[in-house]
């Protein structure tokens, strides 16, 4: 149920401004009671000429010191209350003009325009900081929906290439019974799996990004070890070696996520190496209240200007940015994902390149409460 609108700010301030005028005028005129009008006779005095100093005469009495006084001080009364009205109106007005220009950003965002900013001049005061502090929302929000809106046109198109080959796939089975289907239920297999492993990266990205998990004490130096151990027979196939050192380092989160950080990282710096004698090293660490992971592998030299981008969703490396093979294409969620859950823990994650080729990765989490 819509409620009725009440009275503006600006009329409630004017309203303030006057009362406040009416209030000293009032407390002015009981002042000149209190210690100048009280002490008047109320009956006619004669002072008779003396040697004292004092003229003769008559002094007039309270009565009609009132009579005279009161309409006077109602006429001036009644100019507090008009002058009250209208510069308490003026000034709220004036004061209030910079919450003006912050509704009119916030109503323009309301319609979806995230690109507006207020940029208040003048002194700094609350007004100032209001709106400093509204054009930084509205700057993160902007950088935020176009990100989402990259990463949904990116995640469109990523799955829709398995899909169209599938269909591809069956629309030359169709045109050609004579095809083997087991060459086509093989290929069918392989593009199944990849659109599979595809959603369930979309899947885990969005979960770390909203941070919906049951945090517990997990330990990163097992989740190290029992990472090396899957991912060791890759690590012997491609003829790199894989060691694990360092000592326990303890934080809290969820196992199954920081399980799936430390295995990315470790995949990633097993794919992305040397054709041949390459190594990863995976060092743990408690320093201080934080616990360490460092992920170093060798492999060509990387671009400065390429390592920050490659938390980017959908960052692949191209030509002689990154060294992959085509049975390890991925979908360039990897280090997004590691970005994410590292993120939703409360962590650092420092992406470095090392000077003789290669990428240390160095995650910092804090250590258990």
């Amino acid at each position: 149920m819509a409620r009725a609108p009440g009275l503006s700010i600006r009329l409630k301030l004017t309203l303030s401004y006057a009362g406040f005028l009416m209030l000293a005028g009032v407390l002015l005129l009981a002042a000149v009671w209190v210690f100048l009008l009280r002490y008047v006779p109320d009956r006619a005095l004669i002072v008779p000429g003396s040697t004292g100093g004092l003229t003769p005469g008559v002094f007039p009495i309270r009565s009609n010191l009132l009579h005279v006084f009161a309409p006077r001080a109602a006429a001036v009364m009644a100019f507090l209350l008009l002058l009250g009205l209208v510069g308490g109106w003026v000034l709220a007005g004036r004061m209030l003009a910079p919450l003006r220009q912050i509704t009119e950003a916030a109503r323009t965002a309301a319609t979806g325009s995230l690109s507006h900013r207020i940029r208040m001049t003048g002194r700094r005061d609350e007004f100032r900081e209001l709106s400093d502090a509204f054009d930084s929302m509205l700057q993160q929000l902007d950088s935020q929906v176009a990100e989402q809106q990259r990463f949904a046109a990116n995640a469109s198109h990523e799955l829709r290439t398995p899909l169209a080959i599938s269909r591809a796939l069956l629309d030359v089975a169709r045109k050609d019974p004579a095809r083997g289907r087991d060459e086509l239920v093989e290929r069918l297999y392989v593009v199944n799996t990849r659109a599979i492993d595809l959603t369930e990266a979309l899947l885990l990205l969005g979960r770390g990004d909203r941070g919906t998990f049951t945090r517990g004490p997990v330990d990163l130096s097992l989740l190290a070890e029992e990472a090396a151990e899957t991912l060791l027979p890759l690590a012997e196939q491609r003829g790199t070696s894989l060691d694990v050192t360092g000592g326990p380092a303890p934080t809290s989160g969820s196992a199954e996520l920081l399980l799936r950080m430390v295995t990315n990282l470790v995949q990633n710096a097993v794919v992305h190496n040397l054709p041949a004698g390459g190594s990863v090293t995976v060092h743990t660490e408690a320093d201080g209240g934080t616990s360490v992971l460092r992920v170093g592998n060798t492999g060509r030299r990387l671009p400065a200007d390429l390592v920050p981008t490659l938390t980017e969703p959908f960052r692949r490396g191209r030509g002689t940015e990154r060294v992959r093979t085509d049975e390890h294409a991925g979908a360039g969620l990897g280090l997004a994902i590691v970005h994410s859950i590292v993120r939703a823990h409360d962590g650092t994650l420092d992406l470095a390149p090392r000077p003789d080729g290669g990428l240390l990765v160095t995650v910092r989490l804090p250590g258990p409460p």
